[in-house]
């Protein structure tokens, strides 16, 4: 069975910024490479990945490019799947967080990670036996700003672990 997802792709300022940080993400079991973030989940029987491209592109239709920030780091010591804590870069954009709760409205929500639960994150390490205030000194680094703007999307396919189709946001 495809799980799917709807990413945002970052740029290699973020990748950067995720990189230079490695060495404080050694406690944690898990300490990813490749950097996106999720806009929208899809459970599973999702939808072959061109179609889900085309319902999305319905969906998002006038939303145009919206702008995103990364600026901090957060934790989710308690994530709803997966091994915790969970160390990510924070993302704000307005934009994007319509964009999902639009995504969220055509597509369905996946409880508990989607709609009001949803935070934009970029993920760089998971699964670490820290005590709360090791998390807290690694939440309060200093992060430079990376702006950019969002202007496609990627449907992820994690079944092949690839990337199965890109869809624009046009202007």
């Amino acid at each position: 069975m495809t799980t799917l997802s709807l990413n945002v792709p970052v740029p290699s300022a973020v990748a950067a910024l995720a990189d230079d940080l490695a060495p404080a993400l050694t406690p944690f079991d898990r300490v990813r490479d490749d950097h996106t973030f999720v806009l929208k989940r899809l459970a599973d029987g999702s939808p072959h990945p061109h179609r889900l491209r085309e319902q999305a592109r319905t969906a998002l239709a006038g939303a145009g490019p919206a702008r995103a920030r990364v600026d901090g780091l957060g934790v989710f010591e308690w994530p709803p799947s997966g091994p915790g804590p969970v160390l990510y870069l924070a993302v704000e954009s307005p934009g994007l967080v319509a964009m999902h709760e639009t995504l969220v409205d055509a597509l369905g929500a996946v409880e508990g990670l989607e709609g009001s639960d949803y935070t934009p994150h970029v993920t760089l390490a998971r699964g670490a036996d820290l005590p709360p205030a090791a998390l807290d000194r690694l939440c309060d680094r200093s992060v430079p700003a990376v702006e950019w703007t969002v202007d496609r999307l990627l449907v992820y396919d994690a079944g092949y672990d690839e990337v199965a189709a890109r869809l624009s946001l046009p202007v």
